[in-house]
């Protein structure tokens, strides 16, 4: 059998924001503000570029579900076209400059933003990328390994986590230039990947995630739907304090 691509991906209000602004785009499908009660499963061949995402509508700003949705669609639109880190960055670059076009247009959404984190999925190499504190974890047999970088200030003494951001697409009045955080690694089957938002990773540990992976990792002939469902589970028993997206990727042979 071929190498292919499998994505468990869900989306979900949580218990305490009023709508979703969190979107997710998996190849060329996208899921924008939108909520899934169950994980959708989707396959692709492995070879062509293939990027999945999740980006972050800020939360205290105006639009933050119409900047999300944004750059979901024009990461989907430009995935075919993802061949390397470079190609990654310009796209970036011009999905930031979509969403302050955008909210120029329109006094109701002034300074929307959106974080972003993702992978673009090639033949022999995964290119992770981040704009924001979504973030992209590799699964490894011993826990995760964080592979995207936050911006973000260091929490206060004696917490977890911050909800600040130091850089994000779109979120201020005027066009602000961006530094995308891109690198690669080698893909191999086996590998599996963690794409999310911090709806997921505030208010559950990286211990439990990694724990709760490690528990379903020969979950194979299932794909990754079970566990993408108890992380989610986990964020709602947590609290469900934010919007919660996260993509589950495995390479298979």
């Amino acid at each position: 059998m071929a190498a292919y691509i499998a994505v468990s991906a869900l989306s979900h209000e949580g218990l305490v924001r009023k709508r979703n602004e969190d979107s997710l785009t998996v190849g060329p499908w996208t899921l924008c503000a939108t909520v899934t009660t169950n994980p959708q499963t989707l396959l692709f061949p492995l070879g062509p570029p293939c990027v999945v995402a999740v980006a972050d509508g800020l939360g205290g700003h105006p639009g933050g579900e119409v900047a999300s949705a944004l750059v979901a669609r024009e990461l989907a639109a430009a995935g075919p076209a993802l061949d390397g880190e470079e190609a990654v960055r310009e796209t970036l670059q011009a999905c930031n400059r979509a969403v302050y076009a955008v909210a120029a247009g329109d006094p109701g959404l002034a300074a929307m933003g959106t974080t972003v984190a993702g992978l673009v999925l090639l033949a022999e190499q995964a290119v992770a990328f981040n704009v924001g504190d979504s973030r992209v974890y590799r699964v490894a047999d011993d826990g995760l390994r964080r592979v995207s970088v936050d911006d973000s200030p260091p929490p206060p003494p004696g917490r977890r986590t911050t909800a600040m951001v130091t850089q994000t697409l779109g979120g201020s009045f005027g066009l602000t230039f961006v530094e995308p955080h891109v690198r690669s690694a080698p893909l191999a089957a086996g590998d599996r990947y963690l794409v999310c938002s911090d709806g997921l990773t505030d208010p559950v540990p990286e211990e439990e995630l990694a724990e709760l992976l490690a528990r379903h990792r020969a979950d194979v002939e299932r794909g990754d739907g079970r566990a993408a469902f108890e992380l989610w589970k986990a964020a709602i028993e947590a609290g469900g304090p934010d919007n919660i997206s996260l993509a589950l990727v495995r390479i298979g042979a």
